[in-house]
């Protein structure tokens, strides 16, 4: 199980909601959610002990476990966050999915070409994933001179073998007509024709409009006051970096439980 893949670390599993569903939830097999950590180690750590726990005491047979990407940027401890998880996901590579988010495309943009995505990235938290490594004071409106070099720090910063992990991190991952990904699904069209940039950024529509053809998507990006679900959209994104609250929720049978 889950459960034997990360430590012990104890506390009592808590659930805050339990709610079938409007359309019936047909998982091909139970897992569980993590919504974006933006470089929160703590609050992953008591995610992660929560998921333990939970799946001991409900004894949730052979589950997965999801991240909905955005695991670095905002947060103190993007450099933390990412050595968990890379050991976590490399470890268990049949239970454990992280999926790319925005912010892990805009960090490779800036490692690919720092003067025309680096500005951009700053502003928007890579500030503080590059402190994380051990680079400050690096603004958004930083000279060019200085981009280059934070650019260059950073990669000699990054441990072997995270920046090809962070490329090779997958858009979406289904089970049954549960759809997990980082921003949205275009409501128009099939999971399976799901263009990239949305999957990734996002879309108006996904907010706006239903499915029609029985499927949910399990997302993060968008931050909501509490994890919420309806109109085929289940959203996980409690905003961790400023509220502390970092969700994780289970999906067996018609359920969702945020554990």
């Amino acid at each position: 199980m889950l459960g034997n893949i990360t430590n012990k670390r104890g506390g009592p599993a808590r659930s805050i909601n339990l709610r079938p569903l409007q359309v019936e939830m047909t998982p091909e097999r139970p897992f569980y959610a993590i919504g974006d950590v933006h470089g929160c180690f703590d609050p992953l750590q008591a995610a992660l002990n929560r998921v333990d726990d939970d799946i001991e005491a409900n004894d949730i047979d052979n589950p997965a476990l999801i991240f909905l990407g955005d695991y670095i940027d905002r947060g103190p401890k993007t450099a933390e966050v990412l050595d968990e998880l890379i050991t976590l996901s490399l470890s268990n590579p049949d239970d454990v999915v992280c999926l790319m988010g925005n912010h892990e495309r805009m960090l490779l943009d800036f490692l690919d070409n720092p003067l025309k995505s680096g500005p951009r990235w700053l502003r928007f938290g890579g500030m503080e994933t590059l402190e994380s490594f051990g680079i400050p004071n690096v603004a958004h409106d930083a000279e060019q001179e200085q981009l280059y070099e934070a650019c260059e720090l950073l990669w000699d910063a990054l441990p072997e073998g995270t920046e090809p992990w962070l490329r090779n991190l997958p858009l979406r991952w289904s089970s049954g007509n549960l759809h997990c990904v980082h921003a949205a699904f275009d409501p128009s069209k099939p999971p399976r024709d799901q263009e990239s940039d949305i999957m990734l950024w996002g879309t108006e529509s996904f907010l706006k409009a239903a499915r029609t053809d029985g499927n949910w998507v399990v997302h993060g990006h968008t931050v909501v006051e509490k994890p919420i679900w309806g109109q085929s959209r289940i959203s996980l994104d409690t905003g961790c970096y400023f509220t502390g609250e970092l969700t994780a929720a289970a999906f067996t049978s018609n359920t969702c439980r945020i554990v």
